[in-house]
């Protein structure tokens, strides 16, 4: 089956409008599938008679083979092409998909959750790099503003949707619900989204698997600090994970094609902007941790109504995300992401000092002014990753945007665990946290 070669500067319409909705069904799968399935695990121990620790990994799997395989997938769409890697991920993520609906046991269900989460790489390693190729040079910041919403959505609002297909059907449509929409992006893809070059440069072996390995330790040791019988193993974990990191660096700076992309790295615009995102998704989960604990324990919230709460973030994202998209081709996306995580730290510091007792209302304009400032910065700044990437690394480039957006989802988890596991005020605290990370952000920012 043949696709348009992307002409010089971008698509024409209707084929970038369809081109974009096939990234869109896809990536949103890919994004929702890390946070869906989080709510059905009490379920889903039950149904398969194992314990909630095992049960867990049904969400680990999936977290970690996107994790691991993000940056190899990043890199080989550099080598054979973006289209390539996006079709292959959405084939084996929809594949997948079905083998999770069909599982009759636990192991086989966490091996088809680390194939899904092998396709989901496939999806989310090079999707920023497609956009490049879809929009002009200088409509690049809107490309990227409306991804933004896509993937901030879905990442917000997982949950919700979760509870709202398990309200109506059993565990198995979590999975099934990806079968009509990857047929339908898949056709998308096939017909409209466009080939890019390749630069044919071969995997280096030793490189995936020292980069598997290390990420493998960091996620272990990160997922172990919250538990304090489990210190000294976190910390040789961690010890483990630089270690092996170091080994990476050292070997990437011998190789032409590297899969961790050190020589991106070198540029400053585009760390800072990498940590920005880190910093970022960091205060976002913790508050979105911590703050369902707070609402349904303290607040006496429903469930239900804790997830309508937490409905205007999502919401107001989705809203400022597209029109800061367009702001920064016209304006500076550094000093724009600034003011968006300034934007950001208030709403945070607002809702930590919200009165003891606070109304609906009281709480859901702090939490849309969380929103707002969170998705003012995120689309500049996605902008700027890609835009200081050469062409022919923007497969790198967008594998690491997405390793930035996990890393920050991470390590934020990991915090609210070691805080609800040793504090007595465990939310104020992550929202002061989150509050911290958030203007952490907005300096780094500011920097560029």
């Amino acid at each position: 089956m043949s696709s348009a070669s992307p002409p010089q500067d971008g698509l024409p319409n209707p084929q970038r409008i369809l081109a974009f909705l096939a990234l869109a069904f896809a990536i949103g799968m890919a994004v929702l599938d890390g946070a869906i399935v989080n709510v059905a695990l009490p379920t889903l121990a039950k149904e398969l008679a194992v314990s909630p620790a095992s049960a867990v990994w049904v969400a680990n799997a999936y977290q970690l083979a996107v994790t691991v395989a993000l940056l190899p997938l990043a890199s080989l769409g550099d080598s054979l092409g973006y289209r390539r890697v996006y079709i292959g991920g959405l084939i084996l993520f929809t594949l997948s998909s079905l083998a999770c609906a069909l599982s009759p046991s636990l192991p086989f269900l966490i091996g088809a959750r680390i194939a899904q989460g092998l396709g989901g790489a496939g999806l989310m390693s090079v999707n920023i790099a497609i956009v490049r190729f879809l929009y002009p040079k200088a409509m690049l910041g809107r490309g990227v503003g409306n991804m933004a919403v896509i993937v901030a959505s879905c990442a917000a609002g997982g949950p919700s949707v979760g509870a709202a297909i398990l309200s109506v059907a059993s565990w198995h449509w979590l999975f099934l619900v990806n079968l009509p929409v990857g047929a339908v992006a898949l056709i998308l893809a096939i017909r409209f989204v466009p080939r890019t070059p390749q630069t044919k440069h071969p995997l280096d072996a030793l490189s995936v698997v020292l980069n598997g390995a290390m990420l493998a330790s960091l996620v272990t040791g990160v997922d172990r600090l919250s538990d304090p019988a489990g210190l000294a193993t976190a910390l040789a974990a961690l010890a483990l994970a630089a270690l092996l990191g170091a080994l990476l660096v050292r070997r990437e700076l011998g190789v032409a094609q590297p899969i961790l992309p050190v020589d991106l790295l070198r540029t400053p615009v585009f760390a800072l902007s990498l940590i920005g995102s880190i910093a970022a998704f960091g205060a976002q989960t913790l508050a979105f941790i911590a703050l369902p604990f707070a609402l349904q324990g303290a607040l006496h919230r429903s469930q239900t109504m804790a997830g309508l709460l937490l409905t205007p973030w999502p919401l107001a994202t989705a809203l400022i995300a597209p029109i800061s998209g367009r702001l920064a081709d016209r304006f500076a996306p550094g000093k724009l992401g600034s003011v968006g995580l300034i934007v950001m730290a208030l709403g945070l510091a607002l809702t930590a000092l919200a009165p003891s007792d606070p109304s609906d209302v009281d709480l859901a304009w702090r939490l849309g002014i969380c929103g707002l400032g969170f998705g003012f910065f995120q689309s500049p700044n996605n902008r700027l990753i890609m835009g200081s990437a050469p062409h022919g690394r923007s497969g790198g480039a967008a594998g690491l945007q997405s390793l930035g957006r996990l890393t920050g989802q991470s390590l934020g988890a990991a915090a609210v665990a070691v805080i609800f596991g040793r504090t007595n005020a465990p939310t104020e605290i992550a929202l002061g946290l989150a509050a911290a990370l958030a203007l952490l952000g907005a300096v780094t920012s500011g920097l560029r």
